[in-house]
């Protein structure tokens, strides 16, 4: 049986025999697996599996925006809103091949930097391991960082970018997106900032409904365009 508070996600087998399946797990013979990403949970005989919904699973080629918890001799410990801490190795960041010393590892990456990177390894046996030698990847130095439900990233973006497309041709701002529900928002202008934020937070809530294009646009004319 998987132990008590476990990530697991769908499919995985979570526990056989005696058992009784309850949320978000179903039996096959003696076996019980989990249908979701979540935490397994046991009550006496009766098993369960909480979602993790406001938490991102990891997969490989993910770009994400994370921010760094610590400093080693070899990288940096990395916060990406996740049950797993990621590892980026300084191998993987900046062009230098070989390993500095701490105290230069401190001068390029501090603990609460932010740095936008891609996940290019991972299984459950070991931490996501990031790179950020790619020309649009590396340390963040500006902008304001938005969280959201990494769930409604997707809602986010938009078929073929075209939510996140309408949002900076309107605001004329920056927008980095992170599949780990991080979003950085960049612009010249304050009002236009808190417009776009307020989109953001708008596009996460209603994600689920029908017309939110139509409300998005709604909102640009009235505060933006001042239609």
């Amino acid at each position: 049986m998987a132990q008590k508070k476990q990530l697991v996600i769908p499919g995985e087998l979570v526990a056989k025999g005696e058992y009784d399946p309850d949320l978000n797990v179903y039996k096959d013979g003696e076996n019980i697996y989990s249908t979701m990403i979540g935490l397994f949970e046991y009550q006496g005989s009766r098993i369960s599996v909480v979602p993790l919904k406001h938490c991102y699973f990891p997969f490989v080629d993910d770009i994400i925006i994370g921010r760094i918890t610590d400093v080693g001799m070899s990288g940096w410990s990395v916060d990406i809103n996740s049950p797993y801490s990621a590892m980026l190795p300084v191998t993987e960041f900046g062009a230098r091949q070989n390993y500095p010393r701490k105290r230069e590892t401190t001068q390029s990456l501090r603990v609460g930097d932010l740095v936008k990177a891609k996940i290019i390894a991972f299984d459950r046996s070991r931490d996501p391991l990031l790179s950020a030698r790619d020309r649009e990847l590396g340390k963040i130095t500006g902008g304001r960082m938005i969280k959201i439900t990494p769930s409604k990233i997707p809602r986010l973006i938009g078929k073929e970018g075209s939510m996140i497309n309408l949002l900076k041709k309107e605001s004329a701002c920056s927008l980095s997106v992170g599949q780990n529900g991080i979003v950085l928002v960049t612009c010249n202008s304050p009002k236009n900032e808190e417009v776009v934020v307020e989109l953001i937070k708008m596009i996460e809530h209603e994600a689920h409904t029908q017309g939110l294009t139509d409300r998005v646009s709604e909102v640009i004319n009235r505060k933006l365009r001042g239609v």
